[in-house]
């Protein structure tokens, strides 16, 4: 479970930063939108993208830190 963890924390960062890299493309997304409503735009689903990827980052850390649980 370790490995998985580290292979899972690279993959996430490395979506992180491709996400943002892509988010800096696009217009920004107003303010005052809610997730749902930024989907319509494409900075909106990359800025998504790019939160889903750190959680899936953190779980890495947690996998990587604690394999078989406390």
């Amino acid at each position: 479970m370790r490995n998985f963890g580290i292979i899972v924390l690279v993959l996430g960062i490395f979506g992180y930063f491709y996400a943002s890299g892509q988010e800096g493309q696009y217009e920004a997304v107003p303010d005052g939108l809610s997730i749902h409503e930024s989907l319509s735009y494409p900075a909106g689903r990359w800025q998504v993208a790019r939160y889903a990827s750190a959680a899936l980052a953190g779980f890495g850390l947690l996998m990587g830190m604690f394999p078989k649980g406390r």
